[in-house]
């Protein structure tokens, strides 16, 4: 039975993007992926690169990225285990710059800078609240949509107002405009400019380069491709720390722990931003 009233391929996009999204954005996954980006390494290496999990937290992380499909676990013999990136966990690395480019864009402030980590989480968060990317695609593809009308695509089987909580809260989250009470709802700018991500996301999902993103029927842009951007917090970071950026043919390069920040870093990682919405 369908879970919304948007067309069957519109549906299955959204739900995998969905399914994406919820391998990667629990507390710690992309930290963990990050510090795999080089060569396997061995679990007491690994929890050296991740010193913040506590005794026990390490291991159940490694086993659902392992089901996943994200890592893979190498018994080269008893005592000697390996853990790194399966293919299609390397080629998901470079969506993350795409996550950092956006979030400088929409999230981040002069006064308060975030670390490239922090912005990466705080974006998976608000991508990851309930309905939000049915909504996003239907906003995105019809322009400017009423309540109801949203309601009746997003979620047919239920009570129509049940759209209100989510769509309040991706206007606190900055992701959709509306005048007020009774007007339609559209995307903001910040909604708009999740193109490149939510389309990059869709193409790595279906098991396409990510460079099909451009292509996407409603993120892309099939007659612009734009000179990318440099981050605007990053001008002065040294190549060396750039986010990974999977070439077919060449070994991913190696993530040192330090190269997680794009700024001074934090005595430790920080939670995911809370309900009320992103730090602006």
């Amino acid at each position: 039975m369908a879970i919304t009233a948007l067309p069957p391929d519109t549906e299955a996009d959204i739900a995998r993007v969905t399914e994406a999204l919820a391998m990667i954005t629990p507390r710690w996954n992309v930290r963990i992926l990050l510090a795999l980006s080089g060569p396997p390494l061995r679990y007491s290496e690994l929890a050296a690169k991740v010193s913040w999990l506590q005794n026990g937290q390490l291991h159940p992380k490694l086993k659902a990225l392992c089901d996943a499909g994200l890592v893979e676990r190498t018994e080269h013999t008893a005592r000697h285990v390996t853990y790194g990136h399966t293919e299609r966990g390397g080629t998901l690395l470079p969506v993350l710059p795409m996550i950092v480019t956006w979030a400088e864009q929409h999230l981040e402030t002069a006064d308060r800078p975030l670390p490239a980590i922090e912005q990466i989480e705080d974006s998976l968060t608000l991508l990851t609240r309930r309905h939000a990317a049915a909504i996003l695609w239907v906003l995105k593809s019809r322009q400017e949509v009423s309540g109801r009308a949203l309601a009746r695509i997003v979620m047919p089987s239920s009570d129509w107002t049940n759209v209100y909580p989510p769509l309040r809260q991706l206007v606190t989250d900055g992701l959709v405009d509306t005048e007020g009470t009774g007007r339609p709802y559209r995307l903001s700018a910040a909604g708009e400019g999740l193109g490149p991500v939510l389309g990059a996301l869709s193409a790595w999902s279906a098991g396409q380069p990510i460079s099909q993103a451009d292509q996407h029927p409603v993120w892309g842009h099939p007659q612009a491709r734009p000179a990318p951007k440099p981050w605007a917090s990053s001008q002065a970071r040294p190549a060396s720390a750039a986010l990974p950026q999977a070439r077919r043919g060449e070994p991913s390069p190696v993530w040192h722990n330090r190269d997680l920040f794009s700024h001074a870093t934090s005595a430790g990682p920080k939670a995911a931003i809370p309900a009320g919405g992103p730090r602006r």
